[in-house]
């Protein structure tokens, strides 16, 4: 059983962005099956390499939208795509370094972004995008 799935609540209306977040959540739920399989610190290695590829592809399709239809929130929604890929890196580096109780803290750090990030602040350039035509 899934420990997050997508729900309304999470689309920003625009399909190639909700597609790549209903991404995102395939990765949570994964690492999720994976510890309650007694097998998380096993999958959190290829976790952590699938969330690094997913944010350079993720945060570029982003960005790339609101630098083309001048998004005025664009340099505050970056400076958390920042922080999120700064503390991704963060994770990798704590693998290597074998820490423990890291899978727990990934789990809840990409169940807040989920809560906090896409439902808030993602949501506030839909009416933009949509305008522009991305639907």
């Amino acid at each position: 059983m899934p420990i997050m799935d997508w729900t309304d609540d999470l689309s920003v209306g625009v399909t190639e962005i909700d597609n790549q977040h209903k991404r995102l959540i395939e990765l949570i739920n994964k690492l999720h099956d994976a510890m309650k399989a007694g097998q998380g610190k096993q999958m959190l290695e290829t976790t952590l390499q699938e969330l690094a590829a997913y944010t350079v592809y993720h945060f570029q399709a982003e960005e790339k939208y609101m630098v083309e239809y001048n998004y005025p929130r664009y340099h505050a929604h970056k400076i958390e795509h920042d922080a999120f890929v700064k503390k991704v890196t963060d994770f990798q580096k704590d693998f290597v370094d074998n820490r423990l109780g890291l899978t727990l803290d990934l789990m809840k750090f990409l169940k807040d972004w989920v809560n906090n990030h896409i439902k808030s602040t993602d949501k506030q350039y839909t009416a933009l995008f949509n305008k522009s035509g991305l639907v």
